[in-house]
């Protein structure tokens, strides 16, 4: 006797395996209607396979900028990198983006996410910045 949290008896479970079986042995859809297959992704998309955004990556400087204004909020800035690790951390962001701000200069305040992603990925103003 199976004692799980599974929520499927065992032949609904032998049915589906076989529902799916010419799907897995193909690699492609293996039904004529259109509307049981999943929507392509589009072009502007963000990247969700290549794993969490991170500075230095292949990631680029939009999906930097769109991964930390998923985490910070407005209210953040202006902030030091320090105080943006903490808002980070408490976000629960990727490590690899936390540690992205160790390597900021302490004495630079952000104003803005914006200004945030360009240093990271170095294509900004950032020596504006500093000291401010």
């Amino acid at each position: 006797m199976q004692r799980g949290s599974d929520r499927l008896s065992v032949h609904r479970d032998d049915e589906m395996k076989h529902e799916l079986q010419g799907l897995l042995r193909s690699g492609h859809p293996t039904r004529t209607e259109e509307w049981h297959d999943p929507e392509p992704s589009a072009e502007d998309d963000p990247q969700v396979a290549g794993g969490p955004v991170a500075p230095g990556t292949s990631a680029s400087m939009e999906a930097v900028r769109l991964e930390l204004a998923r985490i910070l909020r407005r209210g953040t800035f202006p902030a030091s990198p320090r105080e943006l690790m903490g808002e980070l951390r408490r976000g629960y962001a990727p490590d690899a983006l936390v540690e992205s701000l160790e390597r900021l200069p302490r004495s630079t305040r952000y104003a803005n996410v914006q200004e945030l992603a360009e240093d990271l990925t170095g294509s900004g103003r950032s020596a504006r910045r500093r000291n401010t």
